[in-house]
């Protein structure tokens, strides 16, 4: 006659109750273990939300072509010519552009910035993925006509107007009017300009004011599945290909955060093989354990198997005292890490929330690791001979 469920529960605290400092120390090693393990993953969480929060901040994905110089090559800078020359050959972008950029100090009603100046074609929202926070973009008749136009960030909007309107509004570059047409979101085009706002202008004005025909960059944004170093390693073959004595290269926008990524996912990996070692050491507490239990009980067994406990009863008895063992260190242990993530987070400001599917994981690895560890001493003690055990008291 099988036990029922709650009887099985009472033997089972009882058992545990019994022997309170080994079942306590059993806990422990599962809770290292898991604690281990849940550490692992929320490291792997947060640095994959503080990726993506950087990836938020910056310009979209994109690929920037530019001259190298190289002793033996002639140097050659780019043109607003070779922005049309990759968008008629090449393969497998969404949008092609060019920029160049520099310093200028902008006034308004007295008030100052200094911020970073991008001469932009009209491709530009759609290359660096910005949105319009106000106003409308620059018109082709603002290309053709060399009109004093400009577009600035919201950085910049703060910075000059205070909370007032600025479309519509004069500011002064170098003592030069230009009007300001709209605003756009708050981006980085380089990781080193977060503390500047950041101004446009059409590049057929800039090349009238400045006499400048030349670009720094000539900036591909890829298809989203297209694979960013190829697209970027045909561009340079392409433009190298039109001129022979020079050469040219690329980066892209998000190499630092690749990289970053990627070392820290194989700290991860390193992480989580200390996290899973240390599990296994607690799983062979638990065999150890039950091994040690089954032999102090073995009278026991052997009587409850004379007075009707089946094969079925003993096995699981033993199977969920490792479990319920397991499920007390991983709940401590996934409590503990949350606590202390909480605070690590605060103190560093690191995006951080609690994240169910990660304790799932780590939880369900401990009662994972803990049942399979008691799994073949209680089934050992299952198998034991009724007689046979009786007799060992």
């Amino acid at each position: 006659m099988s036990l029922a469920p709650i009887d099985l529960l009472k033997l089972t605290y009882l058992s545990l109750r019994g022997n309170l400092l080994r079942s306590a120390l059993t806990s422990v090693g599962v809770f290292m273990g898991v604690a281990a393990v849940s550490a692992t993953l929320q490291v792997g969480t947060i640095s994959r939300a503080v990726v993506a929060k950087q990836l938020a901040e910056r310009e979209a994905p994109q690929i920037r072509v530019s001259p190298r110089w190289e002793q033996g090559f002639e140097y050659r800078s780019l043109t607003w010519d070779d922005m049309e020359f990759f968008r008629d050959r090449l393969i497998g972008w969404r949008a092609i552009g060019g920029f160049w950029f520099t310093g200028r100090n902008v006034e308004f009603q007295g008030r100052q910035a200094q911020t970073m100046v991008l001469a932009v074609s009209q491709y530009f929202l759609d290359i660096s993925g910005r949105s319009l926070i106000a106003g409308k973009f620059f018109r082709p008749s603002d290309f053709d006509n060399y009109r004093p136009v400009v577009i600035i960030d919201e950085m910049l909007a703060e910075q000059l107007f205070s909370g007032q309107d600025p479309i519509g509004q004069r500011i002064f570059i170098n003592s030069r009017p230009f009007f300001v047409r709209a605003v756009v979101e708050r981006r980085m085009t380089f990781a080193w300009n977060q503390e500047q706002g950041t101004l446009l202008m059409p590049y057929t004005l800039f090349k009238a004011l400045t006499g400048e025909n030349r670009i720094d960059y000539v900036v591909i944004r890829p298809h989203p599945h297209q694979e960013m170093d190829k697209l970027g390693e045909q561009a340079v073959k392409l433009i190298e290909r039109r001129f022979p004595g020079s050469k040219f290269e690329f980066e892209t926008n998000i190499r630092d955060l690749e990289e970053q990524q990627e070392t820290l996912n194989m700290v991860s990996r390193s992480l989580l093989a200390v996290g899973a070692i240390a599990l296994l050491v607690g799983g062979v507490g638990i065999a150890n354990i039950t091994i040690a239990t089954v032999m102090e009980r073995t009278a026991e067994i052997g009587l409850r198997r004379a007075i009707g406990a089946t094969q079925t009863d003993i096995m699981l008895q033993f199977i969920l005292e490792a479990a319920l063992l397991s499920l007390i260190g991983g709940m401590l242990a996934i409590g503990s890490v949350h606590g202390i993530t909480i605070i690590v987070a605060d103190t560093f400001e690191l995006p951080y929330k609690f994240d169910p599917p990660t304790a799932g994981i780590a939880l369900g690895s401990a009662l994972l690791v803990g049942v399979g560890a008691g799994f073949f001493p209680a089934l050992k003690a299952s198998q034991l001979d009724p007689v046979t055990a009786l007799r060992s008291s």
